[in-house]
């Protein structure tokens, strides 16, 4: 009957619900060392500094990316820069064809025609110009110089030609057709050398020319079947070949050898003749020329020459009237 003695009419004692001990318990700090604990600070709990790191805050890296704007403008000033270029290549171009245009007619300033060599006070004046360090490409400056030396060593075996044709004569007055036609071989063929092959070659060299090159092809493969009848000597052709010297072992022996001396050299002349027509061959074929061009070359060298202009224009008011 305890639980009943409570009298329920008396008056309310003050409960704390804080002092209730599982409230106390959990609050209270002093039993333990986390309640002060600071975790800014440099200390730990077992009395150990543990040092505070110092890093660099990070720093992020911008890229400033160009305008299309601006790209436009850089393209455009690329191109103004490249167009400016070819421009002056261009007009490099032209003023060194034009230079060539009139060396070829002899009015260049200042570079007059100096071959051949003659002196001033001579009547005749100079036909050509030629300069091989200035007009003709390092790479073919070797092969040049070999076609005129050739040039040069054919003149001379027509003139020796000539005198053995004479020698010839003198012993035996009845071939004298092979001195009177010496005479006319030493006159064209001198001359005619120059200008049918080797001038063309000259040219074909200096300018590229596809044209030149198939004309020195023809007229040099003649001349290489010339200097073989040449070196043979048949009788009555006026050439001082190995069949006519033979002939004249009997008769004279000095004259004998100085025809055969000269028949070695049409023999030599003939064997020059094709080796350096190989190496032309492929020089040739190493700058591009072709059959095309070379008609390209021939149309539009007919179609600007002054001749022919002025022979059409005739023809046709001829033709009109």
């Amino acid at each position: 009957m305890s639980g009943f003695e409570h009298n329920p009419f008396a008056e309310p004692v003050d409960v704390n619900p804080f002092q209730d001990p599982s409230v106390t318990q959990v609050t209270d700090t002093s039993a333990d060392g986390i309640g002060e604990f600071n975790p800014f600070t440099a200390s730990s709990l077992d009395g150990r500094t543990i040092p505070i790191a110092t890093t660099q805050p990070a720093v992020l890296q911008t890229t400033v990316e160009s305008s299309p704007q601006a790209s436009a403008a850089a393209g455009q000033a690329e191109l103004l820069r490249q167009q400016e270029e070819l421009e002056k290549k261009a007009a490099e171009l032209e003023r060194k064809e034009q230079e060539l245009r009139d060396r070829d007619r002899g009015t260049t300033q200042g570079k007059q025609n100096n071959w051949p060599p003659l002196p001033r006070f001579f009547p005749i004046k100079p036909c050509f110009y030629q300069d091989f360090d200035e007009e003709i490409p390092g790479d073919f400056q070797r092969v040049c110089r070999m076609l005129y030396y050739l040039w040069m060593y054919h003149s001379v075996t027509l003139f020796l030609n000539l005198l053995a044709c004479l020698a010839y004569f003198t012993l035996s007055p009845q071939n004298g057709v092979d001195f009177g036609l010496s005479i006319l071989w030493f006159i064209l063929f001198t001359p005619g050398a120059f200008v049918c092959w080797y001038r063309p070659v000259y040219k074909a060299f200096r300018s590229d020319s596809s044209f030149n090159f198939f004309f020195f092809f023809f007229i040099f493969s003649f001349q290489v079947i010339v200097y073989i009848i040449q070196s043979v000597g048949i009788p009555s052709w006026g050439n001082s070949g190995w069949i006519t010297a033979l002939s004249m072992i009997n008769t004279n022996i000095l004259v004998s050898v100085f025809m055969m001396v000269v028949a070695g050299f049409f023999t030599a002349n003939a064997v020059l003749s094709v080796i350096l027509l190989k190496l032309v061959h492929s020089m040739y074929r190493r700058t591009g020329a072709s059959f095309q061009k070379a008609q390209e070359e021939f149309s539009q060298g007919v179609v600007t020459n002054r001749t022919f202009q002025s022979a059409a224009a005739t023809a046709a008011s001829a033709a009109v009237r």
